[in-house]
């Protein structure tokens, strides 16, 4: 009898009986069930109330994805945000708001960061909650289906094919029940139960029925034991922002003596301290050195970064690819090393029927029936219904099941007896009675070895016939033989028989078909790794299964394997070994989850960018290790909340869409940096000049914020959009460098001429500040010009468009005074347009420069 959750008012009267009493000790709540009691009733209602009452319920930690105090304190505690803060802070309170544009660019950082990263968050939690199915529990001699987080300890919970072991226990009774445990332990087979074995949560059942006793739950269920390590979190290894932190922190240390450097500065160009704070000149001052200091930051760089990262994000979601760190994207643009889990990865996790071997009574080869699409297997011989009732048997497992698409025609009559497969038995059996035919008779599917039973016909030639089952094997083949034996006495009138009890095999046993299957590569697999192996990504095959299953599905998907692969059974724990092993091998089977992790450090302590692809809990260590973590959205739940990057539709063949996102993030983002980094060593060395000469710094925060929008900001969000196919190249920070430093002596002395023409004509400080801005958007869209080469359409394009915003800044009436410009003289017109083409010559000579000595950017070039 089987009832619903909503029914149990007798469990919810004795919860409320128990209430006022003292929680009683977990250890005595066990030894108080009587054994045959639990067996044939399970637990009654004021026993699952205690055990409520004391947190020995399933309750399952939410692992699914990062928190969102997590995702706050990433995108919220960063020094750019700091010293932005301060800033802001500092500009509110003299009440300048005008001069708060250089705050906009760190705020769209954030918000910009959160919403992806919360968006992800959703949609995987919604993930997650898909697998959340009912189970069967048996209680006060009932059967209640329930959610799994209200099991106890001690519940009795009863399984049939299909469900997922919703915690640890150990085996009451079975029924022919088969476990797949490869979400552990990687190894395909089914592990057929009996009373008083172990079962653990995650694992699945795959045929026959059974009770289990629960022995542990919650937090201290093996599968969530696994995953809890598993999601200690680690920050993900990117260059990009490992370059931008490198920034921040050379910044944010020279940043307070230089901070200190400009201030003094300013308040000596207004008169000296004492002067300046009696006159009111230090607010002046003080708005000067926050438009110096803040100029230092390049938190647009992180902003663009954020943003090519959030739109390759959304590209991707469209695709079924869940990004869920933004630099995952870059990772894999990077990654050289791809490791592969074998089920659930190369293959689907399902098992497909290969060919049909028509076997003679004594054994031999009659026939081969090569294609299982062909009209020929569909057929309608007596043998092949009997493959097609099997396979449409509702009870039938994997491999019986595969039988299904290719044998189509169904008897006509019914069955007189079955016997359901089970691992232990190895054989699962069906009668016809003497009414049916050529089919009447035994008919048993089941492993080769049956035939070495004594109830075989003593005619076949067994050992010829196992030795080509065993050949078969060895290339990854799972081989099955359908025997048959005649009806005899009795049981040919319809009595009861040795399959009716379904415990020994008919006699006069004879072969009639021997059946291979493989298990069901994914279609996509071998063209995604060609495309690896063209873009000089090596591969590693890491499995619990059998090393010649693993090593005969490489091959399929065109992987070239020395021998039958490594048993990494056989290795050693020690880091040496496993770094011989993993350098002249490919392909690994019988890896455990430790052995994998083991791998992956081994891999990255060689200098490698390490991807991890997998489906099962087993996979989540290795994947959480791993540079990259990739798995599939047909995963263990907790496998999916420590990856990077979940493929919601399980196709490999999106990985080539990532790769080229990830290139064109990383390609652009360096072009990106060349310009703000060039802003970053210009502002310092114009802040520490002025700052050291007592000189009045030459612009006002709006106007700093205005030729940054011209010279960086417009453009980098359109470049950092563009297509781009470069390859990857390390020294991303070197290189942006290497361009930053002839670009930034340049612009530092062009604007420190214009200051010293100013000051020598004797101009108004607005005016400097005019022809200073000038002069440093002209200059700055000509390093702009040299940054997008070589110039296509669209370049030169946005090239023109920045000429044309900055006309309207300087020319329009609303903007002259939002800035506060004042008209210059003639004079220092002229020496402004005059230094302006001398740095612009001297820029495209730096650029020259640095094209020699970065030899490398030349012939990528063209790869743009």
């Amino acid at each position: 009898m089987v009832m619903t959750s909503s029914s149990r008012s007798v469990e919810t009267e004795a919860v409320r009986g128990v209430e006022s009493a003292a929680p009683p000790d977990p250890a005595e709540l066990r030894s108080a069930v009587d054994p045959a009691v639990l067996e044939s009733s399970g637990l009654n209602s004021v026993q699952v109330a205690q055990r409520h009452r004391l947190g020995l319920d399933n309750v399952q930690p939410r692992t699914t994805s990062r928190s969102i105090a997590e995702i706050l304190r990433t995108h919220l505690m960063t020094l750019f945000n700091l010293v932005i803060g301060l800033c802001g802070i500092v500009i509110i309170l003299l009440g300048r708001w005008l001069d708060l544009l250089f705050a906009v660019a760190a705020v769209a950082n954030v918000i910009i960061g959160l919403v992806q990263e919360y968006g992800a968050k959703r949609k995987l939690d919604a993930i997650a909650l898909l697998h959340q199915d009912t189970i069967r529990v048996l209680r006060d001699g009932m059967v209640v289906l329930m959610h799994r987080e209200h099991i106890v300890l001690d519940d009795v919970v009863e399984l049939r094919r299909g469900d997922q072991v919703p915690a640890d226990g150990v085996v009451l009774s079975s029924r022919g029940l088969d476990i797949d445990e490869s979400m552990l332990t990687g190894e395909s087979y089914p592990v057929a139960k009996r009373r008083d074995d172990r079962v653990l949560s995650g694992t699945a059942v795959l045929a026959g029925t059974g009770r289990f006793k629960v022995t542990a739950v919650g937090e201290k269920a093996h599968a969530v034991r696994i995953a809890t390590e598993a999601k200690r979190y680690r920050k993900i290894n990117s260059e990009l922002r490992q370059a931008l932190e490198k920034v921040a922190l050379w910044v944010s240390v020279a940043l307070l003596p230089i901070a200190a450097v400009v201030v003094n500065g300013q308040m000596q160009a207004h008169g000296g301290w004492s002067s300046a704070w009696e006159t009111g000149l230090w607010r002046e001052a003080v708005v000067t050195a926050v438009s110096s200091v803040t100029a230092m930051i390049p938190q647009g760089l992180a902003l663009m970064t954020t943003i090519a990262f959030a739109v390759a994000a959304v590209k991707l979601s469209q695709q079924n690819v869940l990004i869920q760190e933004q630099p995952a994207v870059e990772i894999l643009a990077r990654v050289d090393m791809v490791c592969l889990d074998k089920t659930g990865t190369l293959t689907d996790g399902s098992i497909a029927f290969d060919q049909a071997l028509k076997l003679s009574p004594t054994g031999g080869l009659l026939h081969e029936i090569v294609d299982p699409n062909s009209t020929a297997v569909a057929g309608t011989e007596g043998w092949q219904q009997i493959l097609a009732w099997f396979g449409a048997d509702e009870y039938a497992n994997p491999t019986a099941a595969a039988l299904r698409e290719p044998f189509t025609s169904l008897p006509r009559h019914h069955a007189a007896y079955q016997v359901q497969f089970s691992s232990a038995r190895r054989w699962s059996a069906v009668t016809f009675a003497d009414d049916a035919g050529d089919l009447s008779g035994h008919w048993i599917l089941g492993a080769p070895e049956l035939l070495q039973s004594p109830k075989a016909n003593p005619g076949i030639q067994s050992s010829e016939l196992l030795t080509r089952t065993d050949r078969l094997a060895s290339a990854g083949l799972r081989t099955m033989i359908l025997a048959w034996a005649p009806l005899s006495g009795a049981l040919a009138h319809g009595a009861s028989g040795p399959l009716g009890r379904g415990e020994d095999l008919p006699p006069d046993l004879r072969p009639v078909a021997l059946l291979t299957f493989k298990e069901k590569v994914r279609e996509d697999a071998a063209a995604t790794l060609q495309y690896f192996r063209e873009q000089d990504v090596r591969l590693k095959v890491f499995s619990g299964d059998n090393p010649r299953t693993v090593s005969a599905v490489a091959r399929e998907v065109g992987m070239e394997v020395q021998g039958d692969g490594v048993d990494a059974s056989q290795l050693g724990e020690t880091t040496d070994e496993l770094r011989t092993a993993l350098q002249g091998n490919s392909v690994f089977g019988r890896v455990s989850p430790d052995q994998k992790r083991h791998m992956v450090d081994v891999l990255r302590a060689e200098g490698h960018v390490v991807a991890m692809t997998g489906d099962g809990i087993n996979d989540a260590l290795a994947l959480k290790n791993a540079d990259l973590g990739i798995a599939m959205g047909s995963g263990a739940p907790a496998t999916k909340a420590v990856s990077r990057m979940v493929l919601l539709d399980g196709k490999f063949a999106r990985l080539p869409e990532v790769l080229a996102e990830g290139r064109k993030v990383i390609a652009n983002t360096e072009r990106v940096a060349h310009l703000f980094l060039t802003k970053t060593a210009y502002a310092i060395i114009l802040g520490l000049v002025y700052g050291v000469l007592f000189w009045e710094f030459p612009f006002l925060p709006r106007q700093f914020s205005t030729v940054d929008f011209l010279m960086i900001g417009c453009p980098a969000f359109f470049l950092a959009l563009l297509p781009n196919t470069r390859r990857y190249r390390p020294g991303f920070l070197r290189r942006s460098v290497l361009f930053s430093i002839p670009a930034s002596l340049t612009i530092g002395v062009t604007v420190l001429a214009v200051s010293a023409f100013g000051r020598f004509f004797h101009e108004p400080a607005a005016a400097i500040q005019t022809a200073s801005t000038l002069c440093l958007t002209l200059v700055g869209l000509w390093v702009l010009n040299v940054a997008l080469r070589p110039l296509t359409t669209p370049r030169i394009v946005l090239i023109l468009g920045m000429y044309a915003l900055l006309a309207l800044v300087l020319l329009t009436p609303i903007s002259q005074h939002y800035h506060l410009f004042a008209m210059p003289s003639a004079e220092l017109l002229a020496a402004t347009f005059g230094v302006t083409a001398a740095g612009c010559g001297l820029i495209e000579g730096g650029y020259r420069l640095y094209l020699r000595m970065d030899s490398g950017v030349t012939s990528t070039a063209s790869d743009d």
